[in-house]
Parts: C-alpha cells; structure tokens; sequence
C-alpha cells in the first residue's frame, strides 16, 4: 500500500506572498469595479440626499427619478435608435467586406497581392490627417449623411489580417475538392469558409460592434450640425458639457418635478453614463470569450 503523503504546511514566506498578491490584485479588481459601481449608486439614489449627502458604497434611499427625467430629455432616445442602426449595419458591413478582403489575400495568384497587402498594413501606422480625410469624405457626399458612420469603417486592417490568418490554417484540399465539383470562389467563401471561419469572424463582429456603439468623434466632426444623426455617446458627450442648462431646462418645463426630485448636474453626468455603458456591461459577459481569442490569433497574425 502507498503511504498516504503528509499535509505539508506552507511556510511563513509562501503565506506572506499570497496574502500580499490577494491584496494586490484584490486593490486592483476594487479600482475597477469601483467606479461603475459608483455611477449605478448614483444614478438609482433620491436626489434630494444625494445632492446635500456623499455618496460612497451604497444609495442614500431608492428613486427612480434620475433616470426618468434623463430618458425624457428631448432627443435622446433618437441618438439611441441612431446608435443601434449604426451598431448593426456598420458591424454586418464590416464583418463581410474584411471577410472577402482576407479570403482574396490568402490566393497567392492575385495580381499584385504582397503590394496590396503591404499597403494595407501601412494604413495601421500612417493616416491620410483630419482636413484631407474631411474633404474627400465631403466630395463623396459623407458630410451629414448617416454612411459616414458605415462606409469609412468596412475595411479594418487589423482584422483583415486576423480573417487572413484564419483562413490560411483551413485544409486547403477542401476549397480544392469543392472547386472541381464546379464551385466558384463566392460559392467556396459563403458555403465553406465562412461556416469554418464563425469564431474569428465572431471575434471582429464583437470588435466592430463594441467600436461601433463607442464610436463618438466622427458625429462631432461630419455630422455635427445634423440633430437626427447624433449618435448616443455624442450625446452623452453633449449632455456632460450642457449638464447645467439641461438641469434649468427641466426645471422650467416640468410642472411634475418637485423639489425633492429636481436633478442636479453631477446626477445629469452619472445618469447619463450610466445609460450609455449599461448595455456593453451586460453583453461583454457573454462576449468575453470571442475578445480572448482575438488577442490569441492577434499574437500570431501576419
């Protein structure tokens, strides 16, 4: 029979270290969460308290006040349907065009193919500067017009490089075989590579839809005089600057609103923020695991 092995004891330096590296790293999970936390107390507390008290780790009170009067501030669920629309199809647009960019990279008789895909890569490092972008986005008609929010982003090198790496480590016997039974390239990329391809081309769609839904500066920048197309984080971003004249705004329009409940301009910022990350913070969850294994493939890519 095997002797049972004795329950070392770990020693005195073994036990100093984890506690020192639990405490590290629980600061700094604290530091993290903190914040959001903070939003989220704010936003749900009464704010005739909040606004005389400090508000630290739990709510003074409960109240929905806070976030029914932002909800009803003019505009604001437009930007959202804006933001929605422009999430959806600037990701469905993205997800396709680098999906076909990176299948045509992978042929190595496509004329011209290292120049082209060595341009490509220079377009991480160098851009074509704000005024020159601005008026070639102009002469196309980009300028308050929605496509500037799907157009310039359906080509990523940085993902066209992932879908290429991907792609290259698929048996090519398989395109092989379907190509003598008479299947034309677009036939091999929508019925065979792109069922293959689902986690990578998974990983860009959770990267352009994240981008996309944060996305911000190019609605101050080609669409700022267009109302109807500010997105939600231009929005946000317009809410945080005007947070004072959007308190008095309220305050003369609505009869509703006592005193107790009237918001303040520290209230208008935490709702507001707090509306516009709610939804990242519930999907990243279920997204988690596709960003992982972009920044795997991302290591490798070339």
């Amino acid at each position: 029979m095997q002797e049972k092995k004795k329950f070392k004891m770990p020693s005195k330096s073994r036990v100093a270290f984890n506690i020192l590296n639990y405490g590290i790293f629980g600061l700094f999970t604290f530091l993290c969460i903190y914040p959001l936390w903070y939003i989220f107390i704010y936003s749900i507390s009464e704010p005739s308290r909040s606004a005389v008290e400090t508000v630290i780790l739990w709510p003074l009170g409960f109240s929905l006040s806070n976030l029914k009067q932002v909800l009803q501030l003019k505009g604001f669920f437009t930007s959202v349907m804006v933001s929605v629309a422009r999430t959806v199809l600037g990701t469905c647009a993205t997800v396709f065009s680098c999906t076909l960019l990176g299948y045509v990279f992978t042929k190595h008789h496509f004329p011209a193919r290292n120049f082209l895909y060595r341009m490509l890569i220079v377009t991480m490092y160098i851009g074509g500067g704000m005024i020159p972008t601005y008026l070639v986005y102009r002469s196309y008609g980009f300028v308050n017009n929605f496509l500037v929010y799907i157009v310039p982003s359906m080509i990523s090198a940085y993902y066209v490089i992932l879908i290429k790496t991907y792609i290259e480590s698929i048996p090519p016997s398989l395109e092989e075989s379907a190509i003598l039974d008479g299947a034309g390239y677009m036939t091999v990329l929508v019925r065979i590579i792109m069922p293959m391809s689902k986690p990578i081309i998974a990983t860009i769609g959770v990267y352009a839809a994240v981008g996309q839904w944060n996305a911000w500066f190019d609605n101050h920048i080609y669409n700022f005089t267009n109302k109807k197309l500010e997105v939600l984080q231009y929005k946000l971003y317009k809410f945080l600057q005007e947070a004072q004249q959007l308190v008095d705004l309220m305050q003369e329009s609505s009869q509703e609103i006592n005193v107790e409940n009237m918001l303040t301009p520290f209230a208008v910022r935490m709702t507001v923020t707090f509306l516009t990350v709610m939804p990242i913070l519930f999907v990243y969850p279920f997204l988690q695991r596709y960003i992982v294994k972009g920044i795997m493939i991302g290591a490798v890519k070339g």
